[in-house]
């Protein structure tokens, strides 16, 4: 008897499985938002698929004049900057202190509560504190995203490196291997797998921090256009934008992906399946 645990969809039947929910909710979107535009020609909530096209070719190809630039790449370009810059720094960060909290154990007596109290603490609360500190320019912003994703990077990248078996750092050291060898011979090539599966993971909180930051005190971004012209309840500027989102989002998490697969493919035994 076949077990449905056991199927394993591939090639075109894997496509169709993929596809099918998103083809199933845009038919939803399109069915409703015609049936309310013929009760209400004057429908917004609901903009029709014709409208969001035209809308987005204003904002992805006609110059503002007031800025001198095209909003949709203008936006885009200062909220990946951003957005990059914050990951970057966590990464590296987690990257570091991981490797020490993980391996040594001096490191994660004195590091680790203090790790696990920042990351309890919601990034969101501590905004107005950073635009206080830092104020409402880009430091701020960055900030909120390197303390928003940071401590759970670190606690997962130490909790991996932590279960590495025993025998392998007692082998080193019977080798004669010193502890910064150990750390880049034995835990650092473990440990990269994971760091770029933490990134991952951290992809959507980063942009939830950003939009959020972006949002208050900002006048340039994504998350700034959305809540600038939600006031006017442009919903066929606020839907592309958010899908345009949703699309940057998922294009970084295949690229990762794709980077890690290729730099380490025994960290993926059942990629071809």
């Amino acid at each position: 008897m076949r077990r449905l645990l056991n199927i394993r969809p591939k090639g075109a039947s894997r496509f169709i499985l993929g596809t099918a929910p998103l083809i199933v909710l845009a038919l939803l979107y399109l069915l409703a938002s015609t049936a309310q535009h013929a009760l209400n020609p004057n429908e917004k909530i609901l903009p029709t698929i014709g409208a969001m096209v035209d809308q987005v070719r204003i904002m992805a190809v006609q110059v503002d004049p007031q800025t001198g630039s095209i909003p949709l790449w203008q936006d885009t370009f200062a909220s990946l900057r951003r957005l990059g810059l914050g990951l970057s720094i966590a990464t590296a960060s987690a990257l570091i202190l991981g490797l020490a909290v993980g391996l040594l154990p001096l490191a994660r007596a004195g590091l680790g509560p203090l790790i696990a109290a920042v990351a309890v603490v919601p990034p969101i609360a501590v905004l107005p504190i950073l635009f206080i500190t830092f104020g409402l320019g880009e430091t701020a912003k960055i900030v909120l995203i390197v303390i928003g994703v940071t401590p759970f990077m670190v606690r997962d990248l130490a909790g991996h490196i932590a279960a590495i078996p025993e025998e392998q750092i007692v082998k080193g050291q019977t080798l004669g291997a010193s502890t910064w060898q150990i750390a880049l011979r034995v835990a650092l090539p473990q440990a990269m797998p994971r760091l770029l599966e933490s990134l991952r993971l951290s992809l959507g909180p980063a942009w939830v921090f950003l939009i959020s930051a972006e949002a208050i005190a900002s006048d340039v971004g994504l998350g700034y256009r959305v809540f600038l012209v939600r006031r006017y309840l442009a919903m066929d500027i606020i839907l592309p934008y958010v899908a345009w989102i949703a699309l940057l989002a998922v294009a970084f998490d295949l690229i990762l992906l794709t980077i890690s697969r290729r730099a380490y493919p025994w960290a993926h035994p059942g990629r071809s399946r």
